[in-house]
């Protein structure tokens, strides 16, 4: 399962890149973020050691959403501050070699599997995802639900080949930010509150015995056939149908869509399909979210 630490180094990743400044790496990120969660009480007003804690918590955003993150954090990775996991948003990939593809895939040539992720993940197949997210007017301020929000896709690239997490997360933040071919690259100016980013780790890949062998809301679908001489393939994250609301079968369309078949869509039953489902929980942060942790730590640099 993804945390809040692996959405912060991509943050940090991209933040780093346009600020042409050295990120900080994924067990620097996780001590310091287990350091700032102890400087928001359950109110997210003041650190419990207010004589350490006050000058640089007075510099600090009082977030809502921080506190929910810092609750999470807390209840996840209690027993160790270096715990890794993950969350996402959509995403989708075509491809007929085994190359990282224009929609965002690098497949192996075998196939893929992987056990469920234990506390502790220092590698997975993983996906970035970046959004643009513009809250509704009644939004609550503790509501991390996107179901009412504009949701803008911004860029999604992963792997299912399993990656070190201490550089996977980085390397996939930038290319998913800066390289995917639907979009123009993400620039600084849109380092705002409205962005968004999406960690999702893989799990649990197993072949479907057919198209419909699979749940919605569970698994994410990755489909490859040969189509006329042509091979195509594709993927969906585990959560893209539901916030789609698309039936199994429309999301079975889709992916044939997204990897580039044209054929008559009632006749969709009659190519050969092979299906592979696997899960993924992600983790999801707002820039504003890792802004603040951020100038916690310059001021912590700074004192």
């Amino acid at each position: 399962m993804a945390t809040v630490e692996h959405c912060l180094c991509c943050f940090e990743a991209l933040a780093a890149y346009h600020e042409r400044r050295k990120p900080m790496s994924l067990s620097e990120i996780e001590k310091s973020w287990a350091e700032y969660i102890n400087t928001i009480d359950d109110d997210g007003d003041e650190a419990d050691n207010k004589e350490e804690a006050a000058p640089v918590a007075s510099k600090t955003p009082q977030i809502p959403a921080l506190r929910r993150l810092a609750e999470a954090s807390a209840s996840s990775s209690s027993s160790s501050s270096a715990s890794l996991s993950t969350n996402s948003s959509a995403g989708s990939a075509s491809s007929s070699s085994n190359t990282t593809l224009q929609s965002g895939i690098s497949t192996p040539a075998t196939s893929v599997s992987a056990s469920p992720a234990p506390a502790q993940v220092h590698e997975s197949p993983l996906f970035v995802t970046w959004n643009v997210v513009r809250r509704s007017s009644d939004d609550d301020d503790d509501d991390d639900d996107d179901e009412d929000d504009d949701v803008h896709l911004r860029g999604c690239i992963g792997t299912f080949e399993a990656q070190p997490l201490s550089s996977g997360l980085p390397s996939y933040a930038l290319t998913s930010a800066l390289q995917d071919t639907r979009f123009p690259p993400i620039s600084r100016a849109e380092l705002n509150p409205s962005l968004q980013v999406a960690v999702t780790l893989l799990t649990d890949f197993e072949p479907a015995a057919d198209a419909m062998d699979w749940e919605l809301g569970r698994h994410g679908l990755r489909i490859s056939f040969v189509y006329r001489g042509r091979r195509y393939g594709a993927t969906y994250l585990p959560d893209v149908a539901p916030e789609q609301g698309w039936t199994k079968e429309e999301t079975v369309l889709s992916l044939m869509r997204k990897a580039g078949w044209l054929g008559d869509k009632s006749r969709w039953r009659e190519v050969e399909l092979r299906v592979v489902r696997y899960q993924g929980k992600k983790e999801k942060l707002m820039y504003e979210e890792y802004k603040a942790w951020r100038d916690w730590v310059d001021g912590k640099t700074a004192e």
